[in-house]
């Protein structure tokens, strides 16, 4: 299926949940913030949300400085 990952087409397995998708994506461990579809996604959800055709899906990673 097809969807939306930081504002470029992406294709993805069906049933395919977050948490499964980010490992795909290389960013198991990673500490990122996720939003699908504009709404931010608590990290503890992550194994269940399933991914769904036409999602947009956007990750940002905090940035350090001073």
């Amino acid at each position: 299926m097809i969807i939306s990952l930081n504002n470029e087409i992406t294709e993805i397995t069906a049933q395919t949940l977050l948490s499964d998708a980010l490992i795909q994506w290389g960013f198991g461990e990673t500490k990122i913030a996720v939003a699908i579809n504009g709404e931010f996604v608590p990290r503890s959800t992550y194994n269940l949300r399933e991914i769904l055709a036409g999602d947009q899906i956007d990750i940002v990673k905090p940035v350090g400085g001073g």
